[in-house]
């Protein structure tokens, strides 16, 4: 173990015993018993490195050489309305729960009427008032010990989304939580941890958005853990556009059982190095999960999306499509893994990589794997990369179109069919906006690079 690493778990060590001081009487509860092994685990362990097979395309050095600082429960600046109007998407009616530098914020939340039994608010509130309910299904998904930021989470867990759905209950209005960073002198370290539990026959649709009021730099490690009950329909909308000096790492874990219907549709456009881990367990009979994915990078981005279903009982489908846009010196990396296991029987998954390369100096790194144990299953992958088809840029520009409007166009019409499937009007119709945005943005920095 390097000096440097040495220091880095120093330094969470040391964040955690002052943390745990702060904490008074609640040492004593299994919680806390959680926190305690996760720290140990990480001061032994660290950060991940590029030996690690899961981790070799990415090297989180640059985050493990900051002092992070984790932010307090509910020590944060003031924030104004105003100034979080351009993250609320307009029109979309929403039950929202805001969150700056980690903590709830109840003045910016709004949450209007719940059908009965539903419950939405914060993981500590809920930690006092549904107790058994959080319990029962908080860090089971996702163990402290499958990485680092993993145990980092566990260890400072206080905050986050928590999400009920009881039996044969729909919730009509999407479900928003807004995660925002503000400017600080020292940098944040921001560990959410969002609990959704979708009941049988349950439907909802949940938002997840992760922005910045400042160019600082920071570090989003955030978890999510979804539980869909027989029946149940979830459409999980993410959405990261979080500061160019902004690390951003998440891992979502999904447990489907039986006939449940799960769709994530994750755009990513901002952060300076940006790890998604995505993960859903079909593990009842004739589930079906979809992935979507949009990463646009540009400059010295480094965009990584990690997926994995595992099929663990038969007559199950799964469908995905990842995309990414990479411009100036800009890094992707896609690693998509679909596991069949022996009693899997009938199961129908397909899988599909698709990148494009804007500049000379972008790279892509893609890994789609399959892990096939049974016999009778109808599985499909790949994965293509390249650039603007010349012929394609000659007719339009031979139709009176300029150069950078023909790129353009056939940029956008690349990414456009990953956006169409968020099926939230008002948040499709701003992605689109931001898609548009985005692309203009990537133009000015390669040009400024060059």
């Amino acid at each position: 173990m390097t000096q440097t690493a040495r220091r880095t778990e120093e330094w969470y060590r040391e964040r955690f015993d002052l943390f745990e001081r702060s904490l008074n009487g609640e040492t004593a509860s299994p919680l806390h018993g959680y926190r305690r092994e996760a720290i140990a685990w990480f001061e032994e362990r660290g950060f991940p490195t590029t030996r690690d097979e899961e981790w070799r395309f990415t090297n989180v050095s640059p985050i493990a050489a900051v002092p992070f600082l984790a932010a307090p429960l509910g020590e944060t600046p003031p924030v104004e309305e105003k100034e979080i109007g351009s993250f609320l998407f307009d029109g979309m009616n929403s039950i929202r729960l805001v969150f700056v530098n980690g903590s709830f914020s109840p003045a910016l939340s709004a949450f209007g009427s719940l059908p009965g039994g539903v419950k939405v608010g914060s993981l500590a509130g809920a930690l006092e008032s549904d107790a058994d309910i959080v319990l029962e299904h908080l860090l089971r998904q996702v163990p402290f010990d499958r990485n680092g930021f993993t145990a980092l989470n566990a260890a400072f867990v206080q905050d986050g989304g928590f999400v009920y759905v009881p039996d044969g209950t729909v919730v009509e209005k999407p479900i928003h939580l807004l995660f925002l960073a503000t400017g600080e002198e020292q940098p944040l370290l921001a560990g959410p941890r969002n609990l959704i539990v979708a009941g049988r026959n349950a439907s909802l649709s949940l938002v997840e958005s992760f922005a910045s009021l400042s160019g600082g730099s920071y570090l989003t490690n955030a978890v999510t853990e979804f539980v869909l009950g027989e029946n149940a329909v979830v459409e999980h909308d993410k959405l990261q556009i979080e500061s160019a000096r902004a690390y951003h790492v998440s891992t979502t874990q999904v447990r489907q059982h039986a006939a449940s219907n799960f769709v994530s549709n994750s755009i990513a456009f901002g952060g300076r190095l940006v790890r998604n881990d995505l993960s859903s367990s079909l593990d009842g009979e004739g589930a079906e999960c979809t992935m979507n994915g949009l990463s646009v990078a540009t400059g010295d981005q480094l965009i990584d999306n990690h997926t994995a279903i595992d099929h663990a009982r038969p007559n199950c489908s799964s469908h995905e499509l990842y995309k990414s846009i990479l411009d100036g010196r800009s890094r992707g990396v896609f690693s998509g893994k679909i596991i069949v296991r022996k009693d899997a029987q009938k199961t129908d998954a397909k899988q599909t990589n698709r990148t494009l390369l804007l500049s000379d100096e972008a790279t892509i790194d893609a890994k789609p794997q399959l892990e096939i144990f049974a016999d009778d299953v109808k599985c499909t992958h790949g994965a293509t990369v390249g650039q603007l088809d010349p012929e394609q840029l000659f007719y339009l520009r031979s139709r009176g179109l300029g150069e950078v409007a023909s790129r353009d166009l056939l940029t956008y019409a690349f990414a456009s069919n990953v956006i169409e499937k968020v099926h939230i009007d008002p948040l499709r119709e701003q992605l689109d906006g931001m898609l548009h945005a985005r692309l203009k943005l990537g133009r000015v920095v390669q040009q400024m690079q060059g």
